[in-house]
């Protein structure tokens, strides 16, 4: 969408008023794309699909518009311009494939409202994973780098993402999954050494319901985001749901803006099998009973993360209405 740049900065606030109050995250992309069909067993994970069938993500963000969702995330978390270099992309090709994962979160939103009797407002996220997340080595999850992976490094490895991203178009940035301190502020350095005015949002994850993965301090992490101008929304995703609840009350400390959340199903991912597996505490199918509480104790964005459906987001849909 077109907005102004006080629009811009107010997407979030605007989209929780015309819904009452809250508003729903889609689910699991990767989830839904191997229910397609699709083989993401992959270093790029679903961000292969973008040059392999991306019919099929159009047709997922279509799914979770039908099921409710008003935010769309894009297909971008494990897209980088160097990821694609390493398959033997060019560079114009590497930020082609960028800008089409905001392109087709567009087509499916055009499509739907199109379809839709009553229009609604729908937000389109432009996903950026961590530095780990391009690794594919399991440090998304732990955000250990290592000592040479400095905040320098950190953001010349996202800049230019950042910006093709940004220049396509979205509503939104959604930085995802940020497992530690030095990622958070290489970001929030990013965005104003860029000059981006593309409104933020910042969510972290955690493995022990108080501290983000790397075991930096969710309450400091949470602040210098916070602090950002560009920041709308402050939150959690890909954690457990067993955690869920604690970790928001810990937000609404040290933010006034909305918070978000999107748990996983309470799986755990072997980045070595590049597959998920049960573990106690919960799962998808556990969300409905406990979104409202959620929503009482502060958050008012909410949706699901990996190994989460269209069947969630719908859960999530019906209890926000009252309807469970």
């Amino acid at each position: 969408m077109d907005w102004t740049a006080e629009e811009k900065s107010n997407v979030v606030e605007e989209l929780l008023r015309e819904n009452g109050g809250w508003a729903v995250i889609d689910g699991g992309l990767a989830t839904e794309l191997e229910s397609n069909g699709a083989d993401i067993r992959d270093a790029l994970w679903s961000s292969k699909c973008l040059f392999t069938c991306p019919e099929l993500i159009r047709k997922v963000h279509l799914d979770y518009l039908e099921a409710g969702a008003s935010i769309l995330i894009t297909a971008s978390y494990q897209a980088t311009i160097q990821g694609f270099l390493s398959r033997g992309f060019s560079q114009e090709e590497s930020e082609a494939l960028l800008r089409k994962s905001v392109e087709l979160a567009v087509e499916a939103r055009d499509i739907y409202l199109q379809k839709c009797p009553q229009k609604r407002q729908i937000l389109i996220a432009a996903s950026v994973g961590s530095y780990g997340a391009y690794l594919a080595d399991g440090s998304e999850y732990s955000g250990d780098y290592g000592e040479y992976v400095t905040l320098e490094t950190l953001k010349e490895f996202h800049r230019r993402r950042l910006q093709v991203l940004v220049e396509a178009g979205p509503d939104l940035i959604a930085f995802e999954t940020i497992p530690n301190k030095i990622e958070t502020q290489a970001y929030v350095e990013l965005l104003e050494e860029c000059n981006i005015d593309t409104p933020a949002w910042f969510a972290f994850s955690s493995k022990d319901g108080v501290n983000i993965v790397s075991g930096d301090s969710l309450v400091e992490c949470g602040s210098i985001a916070d602090s950002c101008h560009n920041c709308v929304a402050v939150g959690i995703n890909c954690t457990p749901p067993r955690f869920i609840h604690d970790l928001i009350l810990s937000m609404t400390k040290i933010t006034k803006k909305p918070i978000l959340i999107y748990p996983n199903s309470g799986e755990s991912y072997d980045p070595e099998k590049k597959e998920w597996v049960q573990s106690a505490g919960g799962s998808a199918e556990d969300f409905a009973p406990f979104v409202n509480k959620w929503h009482e104790a502060g958050a008012s964005l909410i949706g699901g993360c990996c190994r989460t459906s269209p069947d969630t987001v719908r859960a999530i849909s019906r209890a926000l209405k009252g309807g469970a």
